[in-house]
């Protein structure tokens, strides 16, 4: 069995970051989104992975997961031209995915239990689809379905009076079936073809769509808030391994990851948090909740609830749900600051 991972859009909404990096390479809790949702990939049984980008980023992908081997898994790459919706972007990948059925997952999503049960269920029932469902307090800005025996029987996207609470997450498998309905319906009112479309086109056929009810929290990351929370819960997750040196004056609680090569000096540190390689505390206090990148430095700092990307500087600043872009630096006289800083931008507080 195959996946096609979705690692398209512009992610206007994650600006300043998107900017200069591609959204779902995004760090959480130490790694780009997409690599936790290949990961979920490969514990799934899968490893042979086309992950679907626009032009325009496909070198970023490329350089950050190569061939995939790192992951376990064996990447191909397949190029959307242009952004013309989820659907589109399937059937870019239908050369690559053949005659078998295969998993869809979107790029920016993280289930806690990952995507084990939508492949068991499409390999046990043999369904023409699966969909990943979740009960959502505000179903008007998702996707939308209805269950009656068993079995879906309406798709509705975001509508005004939601015919049910169940959210469509970002996670399907389909049979090939699916390119005849993508190049069948008809572009959404955004100019878009649309999954939920495509999914409707197999119900009013009487073809078998399937329900998969998410266990555990899912996440999609769309804002920089949501950044925030994903690093949160991703960080709950992590297994303490302290490679790097910690000094006789740094104190370590709760579960920690601090990268080979990383210097913790006359600093505390409280779980859950990453530091990753290279990066540098000192005299700091960092955490809960915080993920420090390759090549950071954090001196003279409080730092919790915050991501801090790859070769950024906080320094004299308390530093609090905050996310710091690659290069850039927070520096200040002992003030409190909340902030969004894109790649290689600055501020300077004064006391």
């Amino acid at each position: 069995m195959k996946a096609v991972v979705l690692c398209g859009g512009e992610g206007t909404r994650l600006r300043p970051f998107t900017f200069t990096q591609a959204k779902h390479l995004l760090p959480v809790a130490g790694r780009p989104v997409v690599e936790h949702a290949l990961g979920a990939v490969r514990e799934a049984g899968i490893r042979e992975v086309a992950i679907v980008v626009s032009p325009s980023v496909a070198g970023q992908f490329r350089e950050r997961l190569g061939d995939g081997a790192r992951l376990g898994l064996h990447l191909s790459y397949v190029l959307q031209p242009e952004p013309r919706g989820l659907a589109h972007a399937v059937l870019c990948a239908e050369e690559y995915v053949g005659n078998e059925a295969f998993l869809v997952y979107l790029g920016d999503n993280l289930l806690e239990k990952g995507v084990t049960g939508v492949v068991d269920l499409v390999r046990s029932r043999e369904p023409s689809a699966v969909v990943a469902l979740c009960p959502v307090d505000d179903p008007r800005r998702f996707g939308v379905a209805v269950i009656e025996g068993g079995r879906l029987v309406r798709l509705v996207e975001k509508p005004n009076d939601p015919p049910s609470d169940l959210a469509i997450v970002g996670a399907y498998a389909f049979t090939p079936l699916l390119f005849q309905a993508a190049r069948e319906v008809k572009p959404s009112f955004r100019g878009e073809l649309e999954l939920t479309d495509c999914l409707q086109w197999l119900v009013d056929r009487g073809h078998l769509v399937l329900p998969y009810m998410v266990d555990g929290w899912w996440q999609d990351v769309g804002r920089p808030a949501d950044l925030l929370v994903a690093n949160r819960l991703l960080l709950a997750q992590v297994e303490p391994r302290i490679e790097g040196e910690v000094d006789g004056d740094s104190t370590i609680e709760g579960p920690v990851v601090i990268e080979r090569g990383a210097q913790v000096m006359g600093s505390r540190v409280s779980g859950p948090a990453f530091i990753g390689a290279r990066a540098v505390v000192e005299r700091s206090t960092i955490g809960p909740h915080v993920a420090i990148g390759p090549r950071a430095t954090a001196r003279g700092a409080a730092i919790a609830a915050a991501i801090v990307m790859d070769e950024a500087l906080v320094e004299g600043v308390a530093l609090q749900g905050s996310v710091i872009g690659r290069r850039a630096a927070v520096r200040g006289g002992r003030v409190a600051v909340q902030t969004w800083l894109g790649d290689d931008g600055e501020v300077q507080l004064e006391p």
